[in-house]
């Protein structure tokens, strides 16, 4: 993205909000299709908007109050439904306990869901960094929870390793592998969820540190070697297009095994476009331009930024397969403001809802 599609997008962006969708239909591929974008131009069909509950935590932890302001799971589940989410995201399953003397089951979140009308589509629950019997046992647990829920995928809000080198990559690939049969077993899709770094690249070749350890790169990216090594039927993936753009803007050059330095800029839709159903969720975080930050951007309600949703949706394939999950890390208010995480809920849908191709 140029500096003059900044603002280009966010017009975009504003065009009108969602009118009613129609029914997908389910094609032979076995997804439910949007049937043209919902006949409408419509890119994310209504049974399709979603938001991670990270989004609203604030509210979800907080205790009964005097703010009016909707608490816990109960009460943020329905306000939820009442804006037009249809899919949740979970970030924990933990609620204050004075709202019930007690924490709150995971069979009694269900019931809230169901009787919102709401999907359970996926939790950033905690996989294992080793496989040991504790660990096999524990992520069975993990798994349960996901089934009384509901839910079609299971995943982590964290990279398969923080490492920089091929050898932990490796590892991670052999690790994710086992958990990801182990989720497909019981008919979950385990995926992980991932920021910029992930996309910065591979140390691969080139002479060896005083560890051993190679200290240039062919230029592969850190997740593409992932994505190329995992089983496509036991791995999935989530991309915050927010940490994407941010990639784009941090990771541009590396050094090669010959130690010259290249440049790559980081192209988010292209990784998608050529593997659309091993992305079955996004996290659709906006933001707006900034030259004077780190990250090139700073999060503000979807539709408020410069990140080319409708540019995005509209050409990423497997149009209607998709689950777009609201999220802005910053959302609470906080004391001064404890509504602001709901209402940013709400005018995020509606631009979510608007968004045509």
């Amino acid at each position: 993205m140029n500096d003059s599609q900044h603002g280009m997008s966010r017009r975009r962006m504003l065009g009108a909000l969602a009118g009613v969708a129609g029914a997908a239909a389910v094609g032979a591929s076995g997804w439910a299709s949007a049937a043209g974008a919902d006949g409408n131009g419509l890119l994310v069909p209504a049974g399709k908007r979603g938001i991670i509950l990270y989004s609203v935590r604030d509210r979800i932890g907080a205790a009964p109050d005097t703010t009016g302001v909707p608490y816990g799971f109960e009460r943020v589940l329905g306000r939820l439904a009442e804006i037009g989410y249809k899919e949740v995201e979970f970030a924990g399953y933990n609620q204050s306990t004075a709202i019930l003397g007690r924490q709150i089951t995971p069979q009694e979140i269900r019931k809230i869901l169901d009787d919102n009308g709401l999907r359970a589509n996926g939790s950033h629950a905690s996989i294992p960094g080793t496989v040991t019997p504790d660990t096999v046992a524990a992520f069975e647990r993990t798994l349960d929870t996901a089934e009384i829920l509901g839910m079609s995928h299971i995943g982590t809000g964290s990279d398969p390793t923080n490492s920089n080198y091929k050898a932990d990559w490796d590892a991670a690939v052999d690790r994710w592998n086992f958990f990801g049969e182990m989720a497909a077993a019981r008919g979950l899709k385990l995926y992980t969820h991932n920021h910029d770094a992930a996309y910065n690249f591979l140390l691969d070749s080139g002479p060896l540190d005083a560890l051993g350890r190679p200290t240039r790169s062919s230029g592969v990216r850190k997740l593409d070697y992932f994505i190329a090594h995992t089983n496509p039927e036991w791995v999935w993936f989530e991309m915050d297009i927010y940490w994407a753009h941010v990639a784009q803007h941090r990771f541009r050059t590396y050094t090669d095994p010959d130690g010259v330095v290249q440049t790559s800029v980081f192209d988010p839709l292209a990784v998608v476009a050529a593997q659309p159903i091993r992305f079955p969720l996004f996290h659709a975080k906006d933001g707006a331009f900034n030259p004077n930050s780190s990250a090139g951007y700073d999060m503000v309600p979807l539709g408020q930024g410069d990140i080319d949703y409708g540019n995005f949706f509209a050409n990423m394939g497997a149009k209607g397969y998709h689950n777009p999950m609201w999220e802005q890390d910053n959302a609470p208010g906080g004391a001064a403001d404890p509504g602001r995480s709901l209402r940013y809920a709400e005018v995020s849908l509606q631009h979510m809802s608007g968004l045509r191709g």
